[in-house]
């Protein structure tokens, strides 16, 4: 990093949510917690999911991959964070930096189709129940699966390399406690704007557009119910409201981060709290655990478990 014209970047250095020492201890106590709640969470609907029969519908197949995309979001960037907030100096080296980027926009835009897939789901369960299992077939729940996750690789691999192309000579302070592609691209030494507008029609329409589909698939799903009984439909609006509630806490963020052109904001570290942390720990609590087959199956686990 001495010479001028030859200096490269061999690392960055994340300045994390703040530098005060008190306060540091306080979000490690906090973030410790909610990856744990994340990883417990999600690891008993999978354990519930893949050995119940019972659960073997399509709804179930779909909550079973939302909850390995979640662990696998949110251990992209709590590991590290956990780390760094217990250290004085949070260095990452550029490859675990570029690496860090690629998987976080792979799960995250993976997780993003998927709960489109889930309310296309949810759609065809409420308003067509008659051809239900012929359009959500074992054949078609893993080819949209797969179709997820190849999406999201095809998103990340785009962003990876708009951004591992570019020359980054210093300086190399990151506003925030993981790489993302909105502050690395502050440091690149080389003119981005043409790159911003890129990564904002790739990441941010694709953000938009899927919460866009989302919330379209909500207005037949709320017309169905609404003749059924009374309670029948307070459920059913209750089930919508704490989906939309949950589902919303991990798009607009999304959103206000990627639909715009760099650069960024201070509020965004903050914000990014919402979709790496906060969403992973809601979604088992208000897609799964809130059910009443997934409860007995996990508590015929349990005794299975202890005997």
């Amino acid at each position: 990093m001495a010479r001028a014209n030859s200096s490269r970047v061999t690392e960055f250095i994340l300045l994390g949510l703040s530098d005060e020492r008190e306060l540091q201890v306080l979000l490690f106590t906090a973030f410790l917690l909610a990856y744990a709640m994340v990883l417990l969470g999600n690891l008993l609907i999978i354990a519930a999911v893949r050995t119940d029969p019972k659960l073997s519908s399509p709804m179930y197949f779909l909550l079973c991959n939302l909850s390995f995309l979640d662990i696998c979001c949110t251990s992209v960037t709590a590991p590290r964070m956990l780390v760094d907030l217990l250290c004085r100096r949070k260095a990452i080296a550029y490859e675990g930096c570029m690496a860090q980027l690629f998987f976080l926009h792979f799960v995250g835009s993976s997780e993003m189709f998927l709960l489109t897939v889930m309310a296309y789901d949810r759609y065809a369960a409420i308003c067509r129940p008659l051809h239900y299992p012929a359009i959500m077939s074992r054949w078609a729940c893993g080819l949209l699966v797969s179709s997820c996750w190849a999406g999201g690789f095809l998103h990340s691999i785009t962003q990876t390399l708009l951004t591992i192309r570019l020359p980054f000579c210093g300086p190399n302070a990151i506003d925030g406690y993981f790489c993302d592609v909105p502050p690395v691209l502050r440091l690149a030494c080389a003119d981005t704007r043409t790159t911003q507008w890129l990564v904002a029609s790739n990441s941010g329409l694709i953000s938009l557009a899927c919460f866009l589909l989302l919330l379209a698939s909500y207005v037949p799903i709320l017309l169905a119910v609404r003749g059924r009984a009374p309670h029948g439909h307070c459920r059913a609006l209750s089930t919508c409201a704490a989906h939309l509630a949950v589902v919303t806490l991990f798009f607009v963020p999304c959103i206000f981060i990627y639909l715009r052109p760099f650069p960024t904001f201070p509020l965004d570290k903050y914000v990014c709290v919402s979709y790496t942390v906060l969403s992973p720990v809601m979604n088992p609590l208000i897609y799964t655990l809130r059910n009443s087959e997934v409860q007995e199956s996990l508590w015929r686990l349990w005794k299975r478990c202890r005997a």
